[in-house]
């Protein structure tokens, strides 16, 4: 058993926290405020370019001593240590967990004996010359003309992270035009090839084991549209490769200028920081991707060094806990007031539920306590015409993440102010409630429903990788509370290994060796 395995339920802390939720459970949060003027203040934290305000939730002063106390308990400070080091904390696949150190401001972290921050640099340079001249125009596809579309090719973190920065920072983006194929559907790949010229676009295949089913069915499936047009030898011109498997890169047809590789201390969700985020930097160009590293760098260090009662993530961590494991309420919403932030919430399911929806602890005992719980969004005001309905009178109390801007990119003040009016105010009903105002069972509101509010100057890449480091480290922090490991992902195996059996079926028609229904189905699918 791992030395620092602590089944969190066990220690005096965790019984502290029992016996005062026991104490504070019904009370509502209007009270904290009723009996207290200066709660805002207390609970909120003013940051450069954030403020985090905390309020409005089932927790007083005492709640965050306790979770304090919590963290001491398990020592939280060591794990951090250990994390930002480069220890190898992914026990089950004894490997480091060194995101954090592809925007890292030092000069040396060293992993197995090697200096991995020089690798990290010597493949940031080879982006970045690659970058300017695809952007510039001095780089020619094979008929000699400048590159006007970029198609990133990945599933998983190789999609999801690339695409919510590209979408989150379109005023920063430059004029190329930019495609994802993430899913294995034919119809949408066709799609997109309809509408680009092979001799102007470039394909980005971004994949860390350069194996995943989808995205080598989807690049093998254009490498052989693009040869329709051209030869072998151009590939390389057209493909670049994202990969910590560089053999497996040169195989399909890349060359070795052309693969930027990545390591196995790079989890997929947490990898577009690395080469696997080079759609974002050939987008915003290597100042602004510089920028977001920055940003992510920033609040890693807020992190690392802030006491635990100030520290952005670490609260942010244990109100999840507090909620999930003392209130039992078993999903968490994210919010965002603003449309450019659309896949942000999609972004973090992946980000939250792959690294912490786990069943065992670090030791491989089967746990007696829920982890990660549901996370799921959209943006506001779009969500208050939709699923809002349930947040405000559902029977599920469901924590919620407000996330809002002061500026707007393009200086209307008008619809920026209708825009944050409208979160401040789901907010405060959400909390408040009219239950004392309607005689009407139909029109009333209980309230006391939690929100965190997280208030940021401008949208920039700067405060978007601010923003995305507070959820990487409030993860970190909520693995090391409930004592598992964040970062693997043993549970997408299954489904591959029993799809693998499934396309046998398919190819050879022999469909026996199943259960009474999928057996059906395959008849249904082949008839």
């Amino acid at each position: 058993m791992p030395k620092d395995s602590i089944n969190p339920t066990k220690t005096y802390s965790w019984k502290k926290l029992q016996n005062h939720f026991n104490d504070i459970k019904e009370i509502p949060i209007n009270n904290f405020f009723a009996s207290d003027h200066n709660r805002a203040k207390k609970l909120s934290i003013s940051l450069k370019n954030f403020f985090f305000d905390f309020s409005k939730h089932n927790i007083n002063e005492e709640t965050i001593s306790l979770f304090v106390d919590l963290l001491n308990e398990i020592d939280l400070k060591k794990s951090i240590k250990s994390y930002f080091a480069g220890d190898k904390i992914n026990l089950s696949e004894n490997r480091a967990v060194l995101h954090t150190a592809l925007r890292t401001k030092k000069k040396e972290i060293i992993v197995d004996g090697n200096n991995v921050v020089s690798d990290i640099k010597k493949v940031e340079n080879q982006i970045n010359s690659l970058t300017k001249k695809i952007i510039n125009g001095s780089y020619r596809g094979f008929r000699g003309d400048k590159i006007t579309d970029i198609v990133n090719i990945g599933i998983g973190g190789s999609d999801l992270g690339p695409a919510m920065v590209i979408d989150s920072l379109k005023h920063y983006r430059n004029h190329l035009n930019f495609h994802f194929i993430n899913n294995v559907d034919g119809d949408y790949l066709h799609g997109i090839l309809e509408n680009i010229r092979p001799e102007t676009t470039m394909f980005v295949i971004v994949s860390k084991s350069f194996n995943t089913v989808e995205t080598l069915t989807n690049a093998t499936t254009i490498r052989n549209w693009f040869l329709q047009f051209t030869s072998n030898e151009n590939i390389s011109k057209h493909f670049i490769g994202s990969t910590s498997n560089v053999k497996k890169a040169k195989d399909f047809g890349l060359s070795d200028e052309k693969i930027f590789p990545f390591w196995d201390w790079v989890g997929g969700r947490f990898s577009l920081w690395s080469s696997a985020g080079i759609s974002i930097n050939i987008a915003i160009g290597p100042e602004n991707y510089q920028n977001l590293l920055d940003g992510a760098n920033y609040m890693d260090e807020h992190f690392k060094n802030e006491d635990f009662s100030k520290n952005i993530p670490v609260i942010a961590a244990c109100l999840t806990m507090w909620y999930n494991n003392f209130f039992d309420y078993r999903s968490h919403a994210v919010i965002p007031y603003s449309e450019y932030l659309k896949n942000f919430p999609r972004f973090l399911q992946q980000l939250s539920m792959e690294s912490n929806g786990k069943q065992t602890d670090k030791s491989g005992k089967f746990l007696n306590y829920s982890t990660a719980p549901i996370i799921w969004g959209d943006t506001g005001t779009n969500a208050q015409h939709s699923f809002f309905q349930l947040l405000h009178q559902g029977k599920k109390v469901v924590p919620i993440d407000f996330i809002g801007f002061k500026e707007s990119k393009k200086g209307d003040k008008k619809h920026q102010d209708i825009l944050i009016a409208n979160m401040f105010a789901q907010s405060k009903a959400l909390m408040t409630g009219n239950i004392n105002e309607s005689k009407n069972n139909h029109k009333s509101f209980s309230g006391n429903r939690p929100s965190t509010t997280i208030l940021i100057d401008n949208l920039n890449p700067f405060t978007l990788g601010s923003l995305i480091s507070i959820y990487e480290n409030k993860i970190f922090t909520l693995g090391v509370i409930w004592n598992i490991l964040s970062f693997d992902q043993f549970g997408v195996e299954l489904g591959k290994k029993v799809y693998s059996e499934i396309m046998k079926n398919i190819e050879s028609g022999r469909i026996d060796d199943n259960d009474s229904s999928t057996i059906l189905l395959l008849k249904k699918y082949l008839s």
